[in-house]
């Protein structure tokens, strides 16, 4: 199985210019590549330009270009075509299929932010000795880099990421082990039922409210976008000092923001692997749920649309969107995998609609959002309860099913 580490790098002043250019001429590469693709496509008979064309002039760019691309890892480079090539394979996927095909874009320097490595020793180096303060890892054009590693890296590592979030640098690594290292049975199973109010409601009666990040760092948000927008928009090389600090505060509030769901998620699984064998969940079609309402024309005066209630479900889709529902059961599945857990997803129609005493379904049974009353046998709960024992009860069925 593969397992990714995620650890801070400290550079030096230098250090960080050299990996700020390493960022900047992948990025060059990958344009140029880009645009040969685009041109040989337009202008040579609809050409098609495989990767394997491309990674065969990388010697000559190099040679060419000594001072710039001469200087990171052969391998890096090619990783970076490889990018290019998977985006443009997802897009002719797409067309074929029929979807929003998405033309691969040209890439600023702000929006490339990682460079691969496709293998340890081979342009990068990471020392695979047990956790010691005073880590490093050694990077081609860079040199020998501190990282901040806080814990032990268990397997082979197979790729290197440098990564660049604001002003932060990280290393991500990728490593290959036997297998899961399982915990202490426990023989306990729970149904989880996600919701806005409340962040999780389980099968046993408990709650975890929604911490809400983002509408808590909403106020700063929104004055920080107000003094960005008072700077009008201009090349990144031709902003004032002033500008980009405006940027760097509406870019800074966005990544705390985005640590804070990202940690709740990992506390919030952690605990629930570390206390049940069996965790059962709604499989969430979380893309359509968070779609804006279709424009509803009016019928008889054309250029005039009836209200179909935009204003309301865009709140809900931003709450949607701060619970950060999708992040979470991505980090509980990974982790479960590890923990040697199950994890089961179901149907999630009609589970919070549906009596677990009598067994009988109706719209009915829920007469407001938190309050469940079985109109055939009077059964009175919170509804996430229900639905969440609904949840336990029919994972735990497709789980017998599927052991048949």
């Amino acid at each position: 199985m593969i397992r990714a580490y995620k650890f801070l790098m400290r550079p030096t002043a230098r250090q960080a210019i050299a990996l700020g250019e390493m960022l900047r001429d992948h990025c060059s590469l990958y344009n140029g590549a880009l645009q040969e693709r685009r041109d040989a496509y337009r202008h040579v008979s609809k050409t098609a330009i495989t990767y394997g064309t491309q990674s065969a002039q990388l010697k000559a760019i190099r040679a060419f270009d000594l001072d710039r691309q001469g200087r990171w890892s052969f391998s890096s480079q090619q990783a970076t075509l490889r990018r290019l090539d998977r985006a443009f394979r997802a897009f002719f996927r797409r067309v074929r299929s029929g979807d929003t095909p998405g033309y691969p874009r040209f890439r600023g320097t702000s929006w490339f932010d990682t460079v691969e490595f496709p293998r340890d020793g081979d342009g990068c180096r990471w020392d695979s000795t047990p956790h010691v303060p005073g880590t490093r890892i050694r990077l081609q054009g860079v040199g020998h880099v501190k990282v901040n590693q806080h814990r032990a890296v268990t397997g082979k590592i197979r790729t290197v990421s440098v990564k660049r979030e604001g002003r932060r640098w990280f290393v991500v690594l990728t490593a290959e082990r036997a297998g899961p290292e399982p915990l202490p049975v426990t023989g306990s199973a729970v149904g989880i039922d996600l919701g806005i109010v409340h962040f999780l409601a389980d099968s046993q009666g408990g709650f975890l409210d929604n911490p809400r990040h983002g509408r808590r760092a909403a106020d700063k948000l929104t004055t920080a976008r107000r003094k960005l927008s008072r700077f009008p928009r201009v090349r990144r090389d031709k902003r004032t000092r002033n500008h980009q600090r405006a940027v760097e505060k509406v870019a800074a509030l966005h990544g705390k923001v985005r640590r804070r769901r990202l940690d709740h998620a990992h506390k919030t699984a952690l605990a629930l692997v570390r206390e049940h064998d069996v965790i059962a969940h709604e499989d969430l079609a979380i893309s359509n749920m968070i779609k804006t309402p279709a424009p509803r024309p009016h019928p008889h005066r054309a250029g005039d649309f009836l209200p179909n209630g935009a204003a309301a479900k865009g709140a809900l889709n931003r709450s949607i969107a701060d619970a950060g529902w999708g992040v979470f059961l991505t980090i509980l599945t990974s982790k479960a995998e590890s923990a040697g857990r199950e994890v089961i997803a179901v149907d999630p129609r009609n589970t919070s609609r549906h009596c677990p005493r009598c067994g009988h379904t109706a719209k009915e049974n829920r007469p407001t959002r938190e309050t469940f009353v079985c109109v055939s046998c009077g059964h009175r709960a919170h509804a996430d309860t229900v639905g969440a024992i609904n949840v336990l009860r029919a994972g735990l069925v497709r789980r017998e099913a599927e052991s048949a």
